[in-house]
This record gives structure tokens, C-alpha cells and sequence, in this order.
């Protein structure tokens, strides 16, 4: 499941914040370090996996440890969507 999510997640970034036909990101690259997405990048990709996936994303939860790379994100949809 990870994979379907990784696949979707590389989509999304791709259409939204690559904008060079050459740019590519590793599913292990910290997005805000690399300076693919900012402050504002967050709170589009956070709508993003709320509207895709249904949940909610807390307050709490937004952290880089969840929402920093496609592989982080993957294991957090994993983990969010196994409790619901």
C-alpha cells in the first residue's frame, strides 16, 4: 500500500511544484530543505492528502517526521488510515 500511496504522492508533487521538465525528487528527499515546497506548499499538500485520502490532518501531526518527503508521507497515510 505505501507504493500506491508513493506513486500518487510523486504525482501530486510533480503537477504542483515541479515546475522544470528536468526537476525529479527522491521519495527520500526532505521537499522543504530542497526547497521544493515552502510554508504555503505545506498547506496545499496537507489539503491535498485530506481531500485524496479523507482524513484529517491534526494540528500535531504536522510535522517533518509526517509530511518532510514522499517516504515519511507514505508511512504517515499507512499509519493514519490503519487506525481509522
Amino acid at each position: 500500500m505505501p507504493e500506491a500511496f508513493a506513486a500518487t504522492l510523486r504525482e501530486f508533487i510533480a503537477e504542483n511544484f515541479l515546475f522544470r521538465a528536468d526537476a525529479d525528487v527522491s521519495d527520500s528527499q526532505s521537499l522543504l530543505d530542497s526547497g521544493v515546497i515552502d510554508s504555503t506548499g505545506v498547506l496545499e499538500l496537507i489539503a491535498f492528502l485530506e481531500q485524496t485520502y479523507g482524513i484529517r490532518v491534526a494540528d500535531e501531526e504536522i510535522v517533518p517526521d509526517n509530511l518532510d518527503s514522499v517516504d515519511n508521507m507514505s508511512r504517515y497515510l499507512s499509519t493514519k488510515l490503519a487506525a481509522a
